[in-house]
């Protein structure tokens, strides 16, 4: 990714963290003035880069890390442990649209007749574990109509099923050091790390079932993370590993140029 094509992407979700928390607070009735000035913030780097030619200028980089910076600490701001998604009532359900995005070549299988398919969770726990199918569903489980929101600024409405990661945390007992989760894929080792408050929000999952019917390879069989409260590339697919961290350690597309936080 060059450097202009950087630039465009965290001044476009600058704008977009703008906008909804302007949404947001117009609806609650607590736009004032000290909130114009925390969402300033987040305008400030990516006004200066919209200004630079095409090259930007040599102090660029700077101030996309400090744009980054200033987005995400809005979008923590602006995070709600007990803010729930239903998405759009009025709304059709994706279906067979529902994005079925991979990086492999081919859509990634999982080849049962060589290992049966386990999840894997460790790292900073008190009680690693390793999961089959039937053992994850055993969790008790979370059902829930909810959006999907995409970076190039599209939304899906899909029904979704899995164990939510607060259960999950429940059973290996996160030790007090653990603030970051990374959550890995068999899709050619595709990762992607979030925020403990983030993972461990009432709506985060780990979805094996798509409008009651168990995943697909297409959408990330046998098991994906999926959260109304992050965008589509932090939803990993195909999940294989989950790890509690001390310190985040990037993502696939967080480490080319995309937002790490990647909130909605």
């Amino acid at each position: 990714m060059s450097s202009q094509e950087k630039q465009l992407r965290i001044i476009k979700r600058a704008d977009v963290v703008l906008e909804h928390a302007i949404i947001r607070l117009r609806g609650s009735g607590q736009l004032e003035r000290r909130d114009f000035l925390r969402l300033g913030a987040v305008t400030l780097g990516s006004a200066l880069l919209s200004a630079c030619n095409s090259e930007g200028p040599k102090w660029a980089d700077r101030w996309l890390k400090t744009a980054e910076k200033n987005n995400e600490q809005v979008e923590r701001w602006l995070f709600s442990h007990t803010s729930m998604n239903s998405g759009s009532p009025n709304s059709y359900l994706a279906g067979s649209k529902f994005p079925s995005y991979f990086i492999s070549k081919t859509v990634p299988t999982w080849d049962y007749a060589k290992s049966p398919w386990f999840l894997q969770i460790g790292g900073a726990v008190k009680n690693p574990v390793r999961m089959n199918m039937t053992e994850l569903m055993n969790v008790k489980s979370r059902r829930q109509r909810i959006d999907h929101f995409c970076v190039e600024g599209w939304t899906a409405i899909e029904i979704l099923t899995g164990a939510p990661m607060s259960e999950i945390a429940r059973i290996v007992q996160p030790t007090s050091d653990a603030q970051y989760v990374d959550f890995v894929s068999f899709d050619k080792n595709y990762h992607e790390s979030w925020d403990i408050e983030s993972a461990l929000h009432p709506q985060t999952i780990i979805a094996y079932a798509k409008e009651d019917q168990l995943l697909s390879p297409a959408y990330g069989a046998p098991a994906r993370v999926h959260s109304p409260i992050k965008l589509g590339y932090k939803n990993t697919k195909y999940l294989t590993q989950i790890t509690f961290m001390p310190e985040r350690n990037g993502g696939y597309w967080s480490d080319i140029g995309y937002e790490w936080y990647g909130g909605t």
